[in-house]
């Protein structure tokens, strides 16, 4: 009687487990979100491996495997990963798929043009944001009703890129193109998280109050987490400084820390000389204080944009290449990147 007891209650546990859908996401910050809504229940699959570019990338068997079996796929959008758009439409076309890009009431930026950037000017704005109706960020109100085409960006063509538009990878870095780092807006991720959790709700019904109630967790952990980093890099305002390729803008605009101009036009391709010397040339008219490197920088290149006084250096990773994945995975990206800022900038 007793192991009929035990059959049963293990048949009738691994039906609950079986119920919880498969959910397959594309980078790890977006797995840690997912991860934070699902605690509890289940954990999603991770297709793209810390350390792998997101522009292109070629799956493992196993990889390929969990995004067939996925009943949800939460991925950025074809703006990060449009080789992933193929592989959607041949093994995940019975799964549900939530697209974080066009998700509404998120704030959406386009590339900045040109070498030099034009600080605090958010007309590249390709949408608008918040969930709320407002944005609690002084000095970054919402221009709503403006058109967010990348106009304002007409007086900058003569400054275009000498390399020309790039779509590196799979990821167009023209200017006017839609920014895909968008991960790196804490407000954004609060607005997905409640997405997450109503497509798991519709799902698995039975675990929807888990599914809400975490999500309501993690954003209020999220919002806990986004005024610190506020407070912690408000007194950096007006610091310049100059970044690899041009992949913070999301994190730049919320937390009020403008980049001067970007080394390479984007994370895989090297910097023609012209562009090093316009870069240089950026250097020495603000003063930067700071070069932010990337794990594949090329340490030579600071030499290069150096014109007799040192310039100080720090490195950022906008994916989270070093961390492990998980629900602490998304916090513990924002908050070295504002480490980063902080031991680079502050006097």
């Amino acid at each position: 009687m007793r192991r009929l007891l035990c059959t049963t209650l293990l048949f009738s546990a691994g039906l609950a487990h079986a119920e919880v859908p498969r959910v397959a996401t594309d980078i790890a910050p977006v797995h840690s979100l997912v991860s934070m809504v699902m605690q509890g229940a289940g954990s999603p699959d991770l297709i793209i491996p810390p350390g792998a570019s997101p522009h292109s990338y070629a799956m493992r068997p196993t990889e390929a495997r969990n995004l067939a079996q996925a009943d949800l796929v939460v991925w950025v959008g074809p703006s990060l990963t449009a080789w992933l758009e193929g592989p959607l439409d041949s093994l995940a076309q019975d799964a549900q798929r939530l697209t974080l890009q066009d998700a509404d009431g998120i704030r959406l930026l386009t590339n900045r043009s040109g070498v030099a950037f034009e600080a605090h000017d958010h007309g590249d704005e390709a949408g608008h944001e918040d969930h709320d109706g407002h944005d609690d960020h002084e000095g970054h109100e919402d221009h709503e009703g403006h058109d967010h085409s990348g106009d304002d960006h007409g007086d900058e063509k003569d400054h275009a890129d000498h390399e020309g538009t790039d779509a590196h990878e799979g990821h167009d870095h023209a200017a006017g193109a839609l920014d895909p780092h968008m991960w790196l807006d804490p407000k954004n991720a609060i607005v997905w998280l409640d997405q997450i959790a109503a497509m798991l709700s519709q799902q698995d019904p039975e675990n929807a109050t888990l599914y809400s109630g975490n999500a309501e967790k993690a954003q209020a952990r999220l919002t806990d987490l986004q005024a610190d980093l506020q407070a912690e890099l408000a007194p950096l305002a007006g610091q310049k400084f100059i970044v690899f390729h041009d992949a913070y803008h999301y994190f730049e605009a919320r937390f009020g820390v403008e980049a001067s101009a970007s080394i390479s036009l984007s994370d895989g391709a090297a910097p023609s000389a012209a562009r090093l010397t316009e870069v240089r040339d950026v250097v020495e008219d603000t003063q930067a204080a700071c070069v932010f490197t990337e794990p594949q920088f090329n340490a030579g290149l600071i030499e290069a944009l150096q014109d007799g006084a040192p310039l100080k250096s720090a490195s950022l990773d906008p994916i989270g290449a070093q961390l492990a994945p998980g629900v602490e995975m998304y916090p513990s990206l924002l908050r070295d990147l504002s480490g980063a800022f902080t031991a680079c900038l502050a006097n």
